[in-house]
């Protein structure tokens, strides 16, 4: 099939935005696990407020983002992309300082988490609107390919790395560095130009034929920036209205929630009733990245091979039978081993899945609602593991956490059903096969 292209370069525009994303992909994962161990370590907080950090901080920042996917929507995404980089810059900057002027506390870290959390919703929105105007549609999943395989990458390489810095550091200089990677990424977005990020204009707008062409312009500029009624549900109306977009959006939804929501539970299984060492748990779970590198390199090929739709069939439907294997893990090497083959297969098939649905995601929004719906689709994500998160920390409260994970596992197993069993409708542009 034509219309994918694999070995051409995307222009010096997109390199920028893939530094820029790749700077602070790395910041991220130095910094992963940073919050709950400054809470530990240095506050000295118990189980119940670190659970809240981690919890809590999220779901709020997920439901301050909602209304900003509208107003997003109407304005050049570039700058809003630097202004959310500098947003999550200052709010971690202040952990650093308050740590420094020995004035830190908890609501401050809930704060900050909320805050990061808000920004990062409305910058990945932003992100996917400026990427489809950026790209060319036969070259989405090139592109989206990129971004998941930087994503792995920095998950396999940052933890290690972080956790050496905060063995040598301490969890604070790490939240520095995070903070740094921000307004490194702010920059690399700067350097793009905005010749690339015209104002969007709403398509509904109707023009005044009597009115001047230079009046015009900043009347319709106004009226586009000006939020409506309905502005704020109309990433879930299109979502939900449409026949392509509405199963994906489910099954991603309950993936991500079901897979999160075992995450502390396979940690308090393994360190606390198995006896993993701390290194043994996050090497299970380092080394099976290379798999997200695999299936990314894998998606472009196996997309112009056998098309997208089934691709995203089948390794949507691979990436749900994997989970239930965790729930048979064991003590020693061999415990160990199966927890890594367990890991490897879903992050490979997920490799796989993730830039096909992404892509498949864009071609099927049309250019004036991709902000809304990919605010509204991330934070439901978001919300969504935050309360699958507290429902099975109950249920394995009651039943203990092997017991959960496995039904987890089971539901994962039903997920497939939901995946879009017909070929998009929105046909993909120049004659590339379905990346939508």
């Amino acid at each position: 099939m034509t219309g994918i292209r694999t070995k051409r370069s995307l222009g010096r525009e997109f390199r920028w935005l893939w530094a820029a994303y790749a700077v602070s992909a790395v910041g991220t994962w130095l910094a992963f696990d940073a919050f709950p161990l400054i809470a530990v370590l240095v506050l000295d907080v118990g189980p119940a407020e670190v659970s809240a950090l981690a919890a809590i901080g999220p779901a709020v920042g997920a439901a301050v983002a909602v209304p900003l996917g509208p107003w997003v929507e109407f304005r050049r995404k570039r700058p809003v992309m630097i202004a959310m980089d500098l947003v999550r810059c200052a709010a971690l900057l202040t952990v650093p300082a308050a740590y420094v002027l020995d004035l830190l506390t908890f609501p401050q870290l809930l704060l900050v988490s909320v805050v990061v959390a808000a920004a990062d919703i409305t910058f990945t929105a932003a992100s996917g609107a400026y990427l489809k105007a950026l790209v060319p549609p036969g070259d989405l999943l090139v592109a989206n390919g990129r971004f998941e395989a930087t994503t792995w990458t920095t998950t396999m390489l940052g933890p290690p790395l972080g956790g050496a810095a905060i063995g040598l550091f301490g969890p604070v200089l790490t939240v520095l560095a995070n903070a740094i990677s921000f307004l490194l990424s702010a920059v690399g977005i700067r350097a793009i130009g905005g010749g690339t990020d015209p104002r969007p204009a709403r398509a509904e707008a109707p023009a005044r034929a009597e009115a001047p062409a230079q009046t015009e312009a900043p009347a319709q500029t106004e009226a586009a920036s000006r939020l409506r009624p309905g502005d704020l549900l109309d990433g879930w109306r299109h979502i939900l209205g449409s026949p392509a977009l509405r199963p994906l959006f489910l099954n991603t939804v309950l993936v991500n929630g079901l897979i999160m929501a075992t995450a502390p539970l396979l940690m308090v299984l393994m360190v606390g009733e198995l006896g993993f060492s701390p290194w043994q748990y996050g090497l299970a779970f380092a080394v099976p990245c290379a798999g997200g590198l695999i299936g990314s390199r894998l998606s472009r090929r196996l997309v112009a091979r056998y098309g997208s739709h089934r691709v995203l069939l089948t390794a949507g439907a691979l990436r749900a039978c994997w989970s239930l294997g965790l729930a048979f893990v064991h003590p020693g090497v061999s415990g160990l081993v199966l927890v890594m083959a367990v890991e490897l297969g879903l992050i490979t098939c997920a490799g796989v899945f993730n830039p096909v649905s992404a892509t498949y995601r864009l071609n099927e929004t049309p250019p004036d609602r991709v902000a809304r719906t990919l605010s509204a689709w991330s934070a439901t994500v978001k919300l969504t593991i935050a309360a699958l998160t507290a429902l099975w920390g109950l249920l394995a409260a009651a039943t203990g956490p092997r017991l959960a994970i496995a039904l987890a596992g089971l539901l994962l197993l039903a997920t497939p059903l939901l995946l879009p069993r017909r070929q998009p409708t929105r046909p993909a542009p120049d004659n590339a096969p379905t990346t939508a």
